[in-house]
């Protein structure tokens, strides 16, 4: 087996780092091998060194210059790393002029670059050529809402639908559009018109079931409930479960989210779980979120000159005039790529600190515990120093700004990087502007007090479970900066749930 043939193998085996060596082996011998160089860009992108990979996929394009895949690659490559990639995305869509993730990219990249009307130009563009782009329609209605329309911003959704009624799917999503905004009065209209088109629909019917039980229509909410009795479906199971928990009808919730912890949805459901067994004074409570809750702090040794500059290049990304829609962020923004594969060495010399308090803080994790959402995970990857993010932001809140209470089904841990705090006589009384674990979702309605409050320093990094609900109080004035990461969730020791 040659030296690319076993890389491509670890790549396949998941173990990027053993390939990344082999193929350096390969190209100091042969640097005009394109095959070396574009599985050293896919290697480095697995370890989630992103300038690297762009350095090994310009190479592999630069000689094999008409291959679509490599110049995608290059193109997504950059994207990621916070260069501008117009032109690659450009070039892609004249290589595959039928692609439309490559027109998807551009429409990005032109954003990312603050071309924003010229990446509403060509969704809409493409999109009236394709109305069934679910994809194009779902970034268009983004841009437009974070770009400060919220009137109409899913109107584009209004005319694929027109074009193509009997289409489900593009019902349902500018269905979601509006209920992840909790505009229950345009839910109902669009799920109506969908119902006129497309007839009865078993999601159509769950989606009626969800507006209900969340906008308060108990009495329609129960009726649809029982209707759809023998439903075995996440959606369903979760707005019953909220719904009787609303309810005050703790036990009944506690039998609706059980059966899904067998289940892939385990991770949405295991939060839920954990309120309703502090609510029954149930011990296991304490098991979920073990008896320390597992959140801790380290102080990163940042320097003022460190800070001030994360600052500057996180303050930068800022561009959005609204949050994103179905996003915890309230009174502030947040950013949409993910941060730490970006170039900037400020950000890639504070990756290496992260890395090593994830290390750190995972060294501190009690004794491993079978099906446990945390502890039940390996964590090899993590205490090798390779941890993944699986996903980086930052959010931005300005006066009266807060976070609601949530979780991070996605990841294994989160945390939160606070990188400027608004002076004490600006927060207001204790705890504005504080992080607080253990508070339930305020529209529950839960005698629930938080189960630990922590004050932000700036340089302080606070890593906890992603299952663990958490939130930050308004403060009365200035600015509140944070980076936050969720870490990639490794395979269960005793086997992944369903």
């Amino acid at each position: 087996m040659t030296r690319v043939q076993l890389a491509q193998q670890h790549l396949q085996q998941g173990r990027a780092d053993l390939a990344i060596p082999l193929l350096r082996q390969q190209l100091e011998q042969a640097p005009q091998d394109a095959m070396a160089w574009k599985l050293a860009g896919f290697a480095w992108h697995e370890e989630q060194y992103e300038t690297e990979a762009v350095h090994a996929f310009s190479q592999a394009f630069a000689l094999q210059d008409s291959d679509a895949s490599t110049l995608m690659a290059l193109a997504q490559s950059r994207f990621l790393a916070g260069y501008s990639a117009v032109d690659q995305f450009y070039q892609l869509t004249t290589l595959t002029p039928d692609d439309l993730n490559a027109y998807r990219g551009l429409a990005l990249a032109l954003a990312a670059d603050g071309e924003y009307s010229l990446a509403e130009q060509l969704l809409v563009q493409n999109l009236a050529a394709h109305p069934l782009w679910l994809d194009g329609h779902k970034l268009l209605s983004s841009m437009r809402f974070t770009s400060g329309d919220s009137s109409h911003f899913s109107d584009n959704y209004q005319q694929a639908c027109a074009q193509q009624p009997t289409n489900l799917k593009l019902w349902l999503d500018w269905f979601r559009c509006h209920a992840q905004l909790k505009q229950w009065s345009h839910c109902e209209r669009i799920l109506a018109l969908a119902e006129q088109h497309c007839g009865g629909h078993l999601q159509l019917t769950l989606a009626r079931l969800f507006v209900a039980a969340e906008s308060g229509d108990h009495a329609k909410a129960a009726l649809l409930f029982t209707e759809t009795t023998r439903v075995q479906d996440p959606v369903r199971a979760m707005a019953l479960t909220r719904f009787q928990l609303r309810h005050g009808d703790v036990k009944a919730a506690e039998q609706s989210a059980l059966p899904w912890l067998q289940t892939t949805s385990a991770t949405v459901f295991w939060p839920y779980l954990c309120l309703i067994w502090r609510l029954l004074g149930d011990r296991r409570a304490k098991w979920l979120d073990t008896e320390s809750m597992q959140v801790k702090a380290f102080d990163l040794q940042l320097s003022s000159n460190e800070l001030n500059l994360l600052c500057a290049v996180i303050r930068s990304l800022h561009t959005a005039k609204a949050p994103f829609a179905g996003q915890s962020v309230r009174g502030g923004t947040q950013t949409d790529q993910h941060i730490l594969l970006r170039h900037e060495k400020p950000l890639q010399q504070l990756k290496h600190k992260l890395k090593t308090a994830v290390k750190s803080y995972v060294e501190q994790l009690p004794a491993a515990v079978a099906a446990h959402p945390l502890l039940g995970r390996t964590r090899d990857r993590a205490l090798q120093g390779r941890c993944r993010f699986s996903g980086s932001w930052s959010t931005l809140l300005k006066t009266q700004g807060f976070n609601v209470s949530h979780t991070h089904p996605s990841g294994w841990l989160s945390a939160a990087l606070h990188l400027q705090i608004p002076a004490a006589e600006q927060l207001g009384r204790a705890p504005a502007g504080w992080l607080q674990f253990g508070a339930p979702p305020a529209e529950l309605q839960l005698p629930l007090d938080p189960q630990l409050q922590h004050q932000p320093q700036a340089g302080t990094l606070v890593l906890f479970p992603s299952t663990l609900w958490h939130n930050t109080v308004p403060f009365e004035s200035g600015e509140r900066l944070t980076l936050a990461f969720d870490i990639e969730p490794q395979p269960f020791i005793s086997g992944e749930p369903g």
